[in-house]
């Protein structure tokens, strides 16, 4: 994801025990956005696989636990004009003991500020709304608002998505927004390796953020391969350090674009 102006992340400590983990994340698609939009009659296929090596390890609430889950999710994504994509996910999940299962399915539309605009810096908005069975995520129908915002400095490149999310139905539909930052910052290496790490967070509500124990932050050192217009791939391994977090995922996309 690309972040308008300097970012300074500061690494902490994983502290916290894999068997007191609180709660489970939404390890579904690992992502932070870029401004860009799929063009116009072009439409992106990326496969998300996320693997968790220490999570949650007992029922919580009803919703199974991470550990040892495969995670993966099919994105399809279509460009409708220059500066409009909407896309539509499909998220399973694969666990001993659990089998393969289907966990639920989004849909995200996304506008982008043109860049006639000539705005210093890239930006759009998108807004996801969908459904994830209640094995697996506590509130059933949720909203996500993602503005977007990103720039590129020659070889290095930040990016930073202020996520609003609110759930629709279930225990923390009374809770209102909540807020989700990710960031990513990054260098390309070379013209086809590019190195950077990555942030996921989730602070809780936005009008009383929820104790540092329950609060959500991960680090993902990362690499994204160029290998042209047509492709995407990235990979990273992630460290979570807060009792409500899972602490250690791998995490892979595969992206392929095609023209109708």
């Amino acid at each position: 994801m690309k972040l308008f102006g300097p970012v300074r992340l500061i690494a902490f400590a994983v502290v916290a025990s894999p068997c007191a983990l609180a709660m489970a994340q939404d390890n579904y698609e690992i992502q932070v956005y870029g401004s860009s939009t799929v063009a116009k009659n072009h439409t992106m296929l990326e496969l998300h696989s996320n693997y968790t090596f220490l999570g949650s390890t007992g029922m919580n609430g009803g919703m199974y636990p991470t550990q040892n889950a495969l995670h993966e999710t099919l994105e399809i994504t279509h460009g409708f004009t220059d500066n409009f994509e909407t896309g539509f996910y499909f998220f399973t999940s694969q666990r001993e003991g659990q089998g393969y299962q289907y966990v639920g399915s989004h849909i995200r539309p996304r506008i982008k500020v043109p860049d006639s605009w000539k705005w210093p810096f890239g930006a759009s908005l998108s807004l996801e709304v969908g459904y994830q069975r209640q094995q697996f995520a506590p509130d059933p129908w949720d909203l996500e608002i993602r503005p977007i915002i990103d720039k590129t400095w020659g070889k290095f490149y930040a990016a930073f998505n202020p996520a609003l999310e609110l759930a629709l139905t279930g225990p923390d539909a009374s809770k209102g927004y909540e807020f989700s930052p990710n960031v990513k910052l990054s260098y390309d290496v070379t013209k086809t390796v590019t190195l950077g790490l990555e942030y996921y967070g989730g602070f809780g509500p936005v009008t009383e953020f929820s104790p540092k124990s329950a609060q959500e932050h991960q680090l993902f050192p990362a690499l994204d391969l160029n290998l042209g217009e047509e492709w995407e791939f990235n990979a990273g391994v992630g460290i979570g350090w807060t009792q409500s977090t899972d602490h250690l995922i791998a995490k892979f996309i595969v992206g392929r674009r095609l023209s109708f």
